[in-house]
């Protein structure tokens, strides 16, 4: 490589294609950067938890809100399916809710690359696996954002390090991302799609940014869409300060130069290489390109660098449609959740929320440690950056906080829907901004005492300004003053020797510690605030063994019980029950389990298991866990055939429901003192009550209270005193109604007459043999969720049930099921690969016209 050394304020040297794609090369590359990088994280992430003393390294659990009900089992099903022992498949999920749609789950919970690593651990430590998959994907966000700062210009290889690792460990990422580990693929995203951006900035890579774009959006296209809305302003800014840059050419990183050069020659060993040959790119991102001639000039050439980002953003988001358009179809169909106004922030809380050892749920976590902050305050006062650069830089900044706070630009940057829970989920990409602006200054090397001073002050008065906020606490206050101290002091070190040890331990020890604090502090607060279930242990393990020991699948189904684990307990815990809890809920499903008594939260989308004798038999429950132990019925097949007529339209009661399902009455109304004969079995109905319900000696807990809570309808036990009265718990509607067995057991053998003879159940539907003679209704006993099609036709419905008409003559009843906009998404996907194909052949045909006729050899 040829010697780079030069001067303070000297010419650089010309630059030749060789020595552009030597620095950009070097620039792109730095193992060791990227090593130190997620080992920061790491060490940082795992080291916070130790201190909370939280799994796995302590006795407090992990097990909150959608980690335990949704991330975990969804986790455990992909296990499932991966080692072959699923009921169903990728289309469709035999398991939860009677029989649910799985793509629209597999899109949103589990297609992310690093989630088949979970079948590399044991199926009882899934916890476990689904931790390490957490840490693992903290630490390539690290990485990723430390390779791209490397690749945009020149700068301290361990600098790149401790600022990589700042976004991975920002406070989002520790607060939310942790338990919402989905989540943590978006915080991947937008470094990969910014650095999408360079290659279509420079006209390279044309295959392979499409395809980081796919796998972004694949991997979780929630938190992609907002990784590319971050990554196309970053997209936007590069554009606008290409022209002060090639303006100046090199010399505008004249001091970087000098000092990578000076690193070059010197070759300083350990952690004092304040500026290493590995780093030795004096060029910054534009300068390269410009030197290839790739960097627009002028407003024509930017429009078209933004046109065909958007070509590559296009391609593919096409080539991820066959599983982002079922998950969007999947919503459409889904029980619709709540709806509320967006209130932002205020701006004394948004501010504390900057700063380490902070949590709320409602405010954005913006910490992305003391040494961002004062890089990026600093930028403000350097003379020796383009005016254009600093400005530009700060002013995204400022306005990727201001959208957050506005109501129509929140709606954009969330999808124009407002979340149910935490309404700033988009604060990764701040993190990312904020990063990316303080990397800006090193390519003109570091920050002058002037300019330390200037930036101090701006983070001082940003502590002061968060200083009314209830959010902020006195390790917040201590470790931003420790944090602000070091950073700057590190600065201000000579770079050789055991200064520049000791410049990059105190830089590292703040990142870290930080980040540590701030994790512990998460933790803590996390199990205080947020629901909170039992862990993963050997209870469980004994259920879920239990329950596979009893499975009879498709015989009957063996439903999971309560008490619940989770709200996804078939998926953890095995059998096919009822309970399930999804974005992608479907509305048929939650009205149907509703009308015929079903209990529920997380308003109609976390389904309850419901243990009731009537609606065991309708779904061929044959074992469920109940007291401890597994209990067996005589449930009917999983097809039975009502007689021709009307299908049952459903009214307020749900016993008069599962009556109208059953086709027979079963249930008696109580005698005129309020008690049921002596003999049956007492069922309550009280949707909206709270505390305890008893009968005699016989008590169970109602948790119920619209919109958030629904109780299920519930046993009180057999009526033995004949004037014994249930004492149930004030709060809106009860009804009591008296079950008799026998009207029961003569309802199910009348049905069971009438079933089919044998089921054969696929991962993409299923086939009934009927009867010789049979005609009617078919009903399935499994939600009629759309994408069900049935022998050449659209699928009926039976009280929300799948259900055929049986013409005579027919013995067999066949219904397929492929989930809605998978055809679409098919369609969209070939006809990305074929636009990606045109592209890749319309660039190598301008290509070989740019170069000409190859010269005639002799």
């Amino acid at each position: 490589m040829p010697n780079a050394t030069r001067t303070r304020g000297s010419t650089p040297p010309a630059l030749t294609p060789t020595t552009v794609g030597t620095a950009t090369r070097l620039t792109a590359e730095g193992p060791r950067s990227l090593l130190l990088a997620a080992l920061l994280t790491v060490l940082a992430v795992c080291g916070g938890d130790a201190v909370a003393r939280i799994f796995p390294f302590g006795p407090r659990h992990r097990a909150v809100n959608d980690l335990a009900n949704q991330f975990v089992p969804f986790h455990a099903h992909l296990w499932d399916l991966l080692r072959g022992r699923a009921d169903g498949g990728l289309l469709l999920d035999w398991q939860a809710g009677w029989g649910t749609s799985f793509l629209p789950d597999y899109g949103t919970y589990v297609s992310s690359p690093f989630a088949p690593l979970v079948a590399l651990f044991p199926r009882g430590d899934i916890e476990y696996a689904v931790y390490a998959i957490t840490v693992l994907k903290t630490a390539v966000a690290a990485v990723a954002m430390t390779y791209l700062l490397r690749r945009l210009g020149p700068g301290t290889w361990w600098w790149a390090s401790v600022l990589g690792a700042s976004y991975a460990l920002c406070g989002w990422s520790l607060a939310e991302g942790t338990y919402n580990p989905m989540w943590l693929d978006g915080l991947i995203a937008f470094p990969l799609l910014c650095l999408v951006g360079e290659w279509v900035r420079e006209g390279s890579r044309p295959l392979l940014g499409p395809l980081v774009v796919a796998v972004c959006w694949v991997a979780n296209f929630y938190t992609a869409y907002m990784a590319t809305i971050g990554a196309a302003l970053v997209l936007v800014v590069r554009l606008a300060t290409a022209g002060s840059a090639t303006a100046t050419g090199a010399t505008g990183s004249a001091r970087a130069g000098a000092a990578t050069a000076g690193a070059a020659g010197s070759a300083t060993t350990g952690a004092a290489g304040s500026a290493t040959a590995g780093a030795s790119a004096s060029v910054t991102g534009s300068a390269t390109a410009s030197a290839r001639g790739d960097v627009p000039r002028g407003g024509r050439g930017a429009l078209r660098t933004l046109l065909r980002a958007a070509l590559t953003t296009g391609i593919g988001i096409a080539l991820a449609a066959p599983v982002l358009a079922p998950v969007f179809l999947g919503s459409r169909h889904a029980h619709p959740g709540l709806v509320r106004e967006f209130d932002p922030a205020p701006a004394t809380d948004v501010l504390a929320r900057l700063l380490p050892v902070t949590y709320s749920f409602s405010t954005p976590a913006a910490f992305v440690s003391t040494a961002v902050l004062l890089l990026v305050a600093a930028l403000l006062f350097r003379r020796d950056v383009p005016g254009r650069e600093r400005w530009l830089w700060a002013g995204l900044c400022a306005v990727v906080v201001a959208s957050m706070q506005w109501g129509p630009t929140h709606l954009l940057w969330h999808a124009f829907a407002t979340p149910n829970g935490s309404p700033y989920r988009q604060t990764f990409v701040l993190s990312g901004v904020l990063v990316l602006a303080a990397w800006t200054g090193f390519a003109h090397g570091r920050p002058d005492r002037r300019a330390l001073l200037g930036g101090a002050a701006v983070v001082v008065t940003l502590t002061l300004g968060a200083l009314p906020s209830p959010f902020l606490t006195p390790w917040a206050l201590l470790l931003t003053a420790v944090g602000l101290a070091a950073v700057a002091g590190a600065l201000l070190l000579p770079r050789r020797g055991r200064y520049g040890v000791l410049a990059a331990l105190l830089v590292v020890g703040t990142v870290v510690g930080q980040a540590a604090a701030t994790t512990a502090y998460a933790d803590r607060e996390r199990l205080v605030r947020l629901d909170d279930y039992p862990p993963y242990g050997a209870e469980q393990q004994r259920r879920a063994d239990a329950l596979a020991e009893a499975d009879g699948w498709p015989a009957y189904r063996t439903d999971s019980g309560l008490p619940r684990v989770a709200g996804n307990d078939p998926l953890l815990l095995g059998g096919q029950g009822a309970a399930y809890y999804s974005s992608h809920t479907p509305a048929v499903l939650t009205e149907t389990l509703t009308a015929l008594g079903g209990g529920w939260t997380s308003r109609g989308r976390n389904l309850l298991s419901l243990d009731n004798p009537v609606t065991d038999a309708l779904f061929g429950v044959g074992a469920r866990w109940r007291d401890g132990e597994v209990v067996r019925a005589e449930p009917l097949p999983l097809v039975t055939v009502r007689r021709p007529g009307p299908a049952p339209t459903y009214g307020r009661s749900p016993f008069r429901n599962q009556e109208l399902l059953l086709g027979a009455r079963v249930y008696e109304a109580p005698g005129t003192g309020g008690a049921c004969r002596v003999g049956t079995e007492v069922f309550l109905w009280a949707p909206d009550a709270t505390g305890t319900a008893r009968l005699g000696a016989y008590e169970t807990r109602l948790l119920g209270g619209q919109p958030k809570r629904r109780a299920a309808l519930t046993s009180l036990g057999v009526q033995r005193d004949p004037v014994a009265k249930p004492l149930v718990p004030r709060g809106g509607t009860a009804e009591i109604a008296c079950l008799d067995r026998d009207r029961l057991r003569t309802a199910v053998d009348g049905l069971r007459a009438r079933a089919a003879t044998r089921v054969d159940i696929r991962s993409d539907g299923l086939t009934a043999t009927l009867p010789p003679g049979t005609t009617g209704t078919a009903v399935v006993a499994a939600p009629r969720i759309a994408g069900w099609r049935c022998e050449g036709g659209q699928a009926g419905s039976y009280g929300g049930l799948l259900a055929i008409d049986v013409r005579p003559g027919t013995t067999t009843v066949t219904c397929d099921f492929r989930p809605p906009g998978l055809r679409a998404g098919l369609a969209a996907g070939t006809a990305g690969a074929l636009l990606l194909a045109a592209s890749l052949w319309l660039g190598a045909r301008s290509r070989r016209r740019a170069e000409g006729p190859a010269p005639l050899s002799l």
